[in-house]
């Protein structure tokens, strides 16, 4: 009998999720691990890379342990992953440098050096800006760990480090999948390969970058000995998967021409979906990365810790007797939102697009009528400020893509206020998904398509997920929203000047 269960991993900022899934899409197990984010000094945010595979390895035999899975049911496993962090593995495989996070802001010189040196011309080749990704954070370990960098054989994700340990690959082995090339600094990403001149501009060995490949190639079989470690037959083929916002998109069937996605996750992403390659030079915001369906693009933008920032306040702000975050949410739905309210900038780690590494987190307009609920409303409103101007940049850049609803996913999508100050703002619907699996139902999607269980992986993608509750835009709020927006973006341009003359608010 031909297996059909399918295993999508997710190696997440919070944790690391893992679902069982059967052909026809059926959720049969879940299981989550958190991760353990270390912070030695300001700035540096890091994972152990082997705590991410054990915490894979305990998530694959909770799934099987609970759906009663026998070893000959399971068809294959997808892992998807952070995307704009690196890590470094020497040639057996085996990593010499932590996870060097995306929320870590060390490399913010070397995004500067990047962008003074070829700014343009990486946006134009890989689709996207340097900022806190791969390329920085490479030319970081050359400059400031030069003895580390020697012994790096080749810089991958958590997705392809994991998925290389299962199978028992080395150096020679490692990959990249197509969907993180906008992040890379290096590749020319309309041809899928690494770009030669990129990679001498400043000096980055071409022998350091790995393979790439598709989201649905098949990378290897899990040894022996990680079988034992997950519950697993050995055999069982590893599917390359994708990065985890590329892994939400799929998640929400943005997969074809004019569908959005908010991933209102630990990161707040806005993005679109097209058939066409461009790339915003104009602007600096918008990255053009590969979609996980073939012949797709999602130009994107985010908010590095946009969903951070809620549970930062609820925790550091209002401690342990102050309200809960559904509490603070259902307030925040009855307050009358007015032109005098407080605004929030959400950077608190740096501005990712367009890249300002220097601008920080603020609120403006404060008064002493304002209380906790005004404070959190404004951080909520913040998000749906930032998705307006990369709207703005998205309608600049790609006139012609008709924007036609917002698909949301991520813990952000239970707030019903959220949900409709985005709608309100943005001036489109957003519509639930009638699932809440996330990315790993997208990395499952993508191992079913790798083995070919699924012929199309659109066509899959529309079986498994329906589009759930709609939440229109209230059109009466327009006016109040463009004027904030004015506001919004007069705060962003004053506080980022102020961060660049003040050098020490750099963590």
């Amino acid at each position: 009998m031909t297996p059909t269960r399918l295993l999508g991993i997710d190696i997440g900022t919070q944790g690391t999720k893992a679902v069982l899934f059967d052909r026809r899409g059926r959720t049969l197990a879940t299981a989550f691990c958190r991760s353990r984010l270390h912070r030695p000094a300001p700035g540096v945010v890091e994972e152990d890379p082997d705590d991410q595979l054990k915490s894979v390895c305990r998530c694959i035999k909770l799934c099987l342990a609970q759906s009663g899975t026998k070893p000959g049911d399971l068809a294959a496993l997808g892992i998807d992953g952070q995307m704009a962090g690196i890590l470094g593995i020497d040639a057996e495989g085996r990593h010499v440098t932590p996870y060097d996070s995306w929320l870590d802001t060390r490399c913010a010189d070397c995004i500067a050096l990047m962008q003074q040196g070829a700014g343009e011309e990486i946006i134009r080749k890989t689709g996207g800006p340097a900022s806190f990704n791969h390329g920085p954070k490479i030319l970081w370990w050359k400059q400031e760990r030069s003895d580390t960098f020697e012994r790096i054989a080749a810089f991958v994700q958590p997705g392809g480090y994991v998925a290389l340990r299962l199978c028992g690959l080395d150096a020679t082995h490692a990959f990249i999948d197509k969907s993180y090339l906008h992040f890379s600094g290096f590749a020319d990403n309309q041809r899928g390969v690494w770009d030669a001149e990129l990679c001498r501009m400043f000096d980055v060995p071409l022998s350091k970058l790995p393979r790439i490949v598709d989201s649905h190639a098949v990378i290897g079989q899990v040894t022996r000995g990680m079988a034992r470690r997950c519950g697993l037959p050995a055999g069982i083929p590893v599917i390359a998967g994708c990065g985890d916002t590329a892994a939400s998109f799929l998640a929400c069937g943005a997969t074809r021409p004019g569908v959005c996605v908010d991933v209102a996750g630990t990161a707040s992403v806005f993005a679109a979906t097209t058939r066409q390659f461009k790339t915003d030079t104009r602007y600096g915001t918008l990255s053009w990365g590969r979609s996980a369906t073939p012949g797709l693009w999602h130009p994107y933008a985010y908010i590095n810790g946009g969903g951070m920032n809620l549970e930062w306040f609820a925790r550091e702000l209002l401690g342990a007797g102050g309200r809960t975050l559904p509490e603070l949410d259902r307030a925040a739905a009855r307050l009358e939102p007015q032109l005098s309210d407080p605004i929030f900038v959400p950077h608190l780690g740096g501005r990712v697009n367009p890249s300002q590494p220097q601008l920080r987190g603020s609120w403006a307009g404060l008064n002493w009528a304002h209380t906790a609920v005004h404070l959190y409303r404004a951080m909520l409103e913040a998000v749906a400020l930032e998705y307006c101007v990369y709207q703005e940049v998205l309608r600049a850049v790609n006139p012609e893509l008709a924007v036609r609803e917002i698909r949301i996913t991520g813990g952000g999508e239970k707030s019903r206020a959220w949900s409709q100050i985005k709608a309100d703002a943005l001036g489109v619907p957003l519509v639930n998904i009638s699932r809440h699996e996330g990315a790993p139902l997208g990395a499952a999607l993508l191992a079913g398509y790798g083995v070919g269980l699924f012929p199309d992986l659109a066509a899959a993608a529309a079986a498994w997920v329906k589009p759930g509750r709609k939440v229109p835009p209230d059109r009466t709020r327009r006016a109040y929203y463009a004027a904030r927006l004015v506001r919004y973006k007069e705060l962003l341009e004053s506080l980022h000047q102020w961060g660049a003359q003040h050098t020490e608010a750099t963590p």
